[in-house]
């Protein structure tokens, strides 16, 4: 039966069996839960195991080896599920200790399979909302990278630290303005509407764009702040209106 055909109380009680026996699994040096659990069809099964991985991670200190190791070993699985769980499971632990997990987003950017990649954006945002230095120092050596879906997914990834704090990101968005690929580009520019219309950052990224070299890039990023800002007119900080002109009367 899949997770949300259950009750509510059905619900917590199978989390809590999930946990107990990855947490046995772990005390016993087998993954064979594990494996099933990760590989799960259901998606909230699997968000299930790797949010339990992260419980029992910072609450028994004495697994913690046992969880890299088993995570490690788990990396390679032919089951890109399973794969793409093991990264979710890592972005959960790295959003406190990222330098113990730094590795499984070093392989995971260049998995085959686009599930596991996406699993790599979505812990770079999720981790770098909440611990942005290591992240974005890991961040920045990926931005100039010979692939351009590399560079694009870390575009990406950084997107949401800098929804709510654009100059730590901006930096690091500069270093893109000459990127020659247009996928890259485009990310760039979408990536600066979205960190530009909440409280106080449409100042922030303004100023920052006026030192750009790449004018008719900064352009189509400042059109784009504009067009967010009436797509996302019911949370905007600024009406478009109002965007517009502090745009003109800034820039």
């Amino acid at each position: 039966m899949a997770f949300y055909n259950l009750s509510k109380q059905e619900r917590a009680t199978l989390v809590e069996q999930i946990k107990d026996d990855i947490n046995n699994d772990l005390l016993n040096s087998e993954t064979k839960k594990i494996t099933r659990y990760f590989s799960d069809e259901d998606t909230y099964i699997r968000k299930a195991a790797y949010l339990s991985i992260w419980r029992i991670y910072f609450e028994n200190k004495e697994l913690q080896l046992k969880i890299i190791a088993c995570l490690e070993s788990l990396l390679h699985n032919h089951n890109f599920k399973i794969r793409q769980t093991v990264i979710n499971s890592a972005g959960e632990i790295g959003k406190i200790q990222f330098e113990e997990v730094q590795h499984f987003f070093d392989e995971g950017l260049f998995d085959l399979h686009h599930s596991p990649r996406n699993a790599v954006i979505g812990s770079i945002k999720k981790m770098g909302e909440v611990n942005p230095e290591p992240v974005l120092k890991w961040a920045r050596k990926y931005l100039h990278h010979k692939d351009k879906e590399i560079r694009r997914e870390i575009c990406h990834g950084i997107e949401l630290r800098g929804r709510k704090y654009p100059k730590d990101i901006l930096p690091l968005l500069e270093e893109l303005q000459h990127d020659k690929t247009s996928r890259v580009r485009n990310t760039l520019v979408h990536v600066i509407g979205q960190i530009a219309y909440k409280k106080g950052c449409i100042q922030i990224v303004v100023a920052h764009l006026k030192r750009w070299k790449n004018k008719e890039l900064v352009a189509a990023a400042l059109e784009e702040i504009i067009d967010v800002h009436y797509r996302y007119r019911n949370f905007a900080a600024m009406s478009q209106n109002e965007a517009k002109k502090y745009i003109e009367d800034n820039y």
